[in-house]
């Protein structure tokens, strides 16, 4: 877990119940989520098998073991998890190094968040290399936390990466806005407590008691965060 800028506590607009935003990175800021596939099929086949599409909404959103792991057995590729996490965060590493589009809307909510000083972190399942790589392209100004997902015990879908956010930010998870992609982010940010934007980027999202689903980033906005908290209170 680093500190990419000095935490900002808890300081939060007068009258606003929500203390801090934590966004998930592939799929919600950058539009990546396409890549990760892409480049497991591109490495699978180097290694003589075909990817199914219908394993792509099994494989998003995971971490890297879940994910790896459920590829190499469902093909009986060769391989060992180690030996492919390092093939598959090189070929995305050099994806990124190419393009790395933003989402629409999260340049101007990442600009509306650090305006008004709200505490921000980034909670990616992505491992630390891949997220210094696109931080440079998001600006790491925005952030006060980042957390990757090779630095916590248990990545998405458990709650520690949430948990971890909102001890480094000083915040109670129950006041935090989550902003994520995938069933798999949403299942951590609601086992850490805190209240939920959806947006989906491959699979669907139901709304839920503490979720609430939404077509882009371009819908979200600080009002719309700070009326979220205050509805689901």
């Amino acid at each position: 877990m680093t500190s990419t800028v000095p935490a900002l506590g808890t300081r939060t607009a007068e009258g606003s119940a929500l203390q801090a935003v934590l966004l998930d990175m592939d799929g919600t800021l950058v539009d990546t989520e396409g890549f990760w596939w892409d480049v497991e099929v591109e490495v699978f086949a180097a290694l003589g098998h075909t990817l199914d599409d219908s394993w792509r909404h099994v494989v998003v959103g995971g971490p890297m073991s879940r994910s790896a792991g459920f590829l190499i057995e469902a093909t009986g590729a060769d391989i060992t998890l180690a030996e492919l996490s390092v093939l598959l965060n090189d070929g995305f590493e050099e994806r990124i190094g190419r393009t790395l589009p933003l989402m629409p809307g999260a340049a101007r909510l990442l600009g509306e968040l650090s305006a008004h000083e709200i505490p921000t972190a980034l909670v990616s399942a992505s491992h630390r290399r891949i997220i210094d790589r696109v931080l440079a392209s998001l600006g790491p100004q925005h952030f006060a936390l980042t957390v990757a997902g090779d630095e916590v015990p248990r990545t998405k879908p458990h709650p520690d990466p949430y948990l971890a956010a909102a001890a480094g930010l000083g915040v109670d998870p129950a006041r935090c806005a989550v902003v994520e992609d995938t069933t798999t982010g949403v299942a951590a940010a609601e086992a850490a407590g805190c209240h939920v934007v959806a947006v989906p980027s491959v699979a669907p999202i139901t709304p839920g008691a503490r979720r609430t689903v939404v077509g882009s980033l371009e819908e979200v906005d600080l009002t719309f965060l700070r009326g979220l908290m205050t509805q689901m209170r």
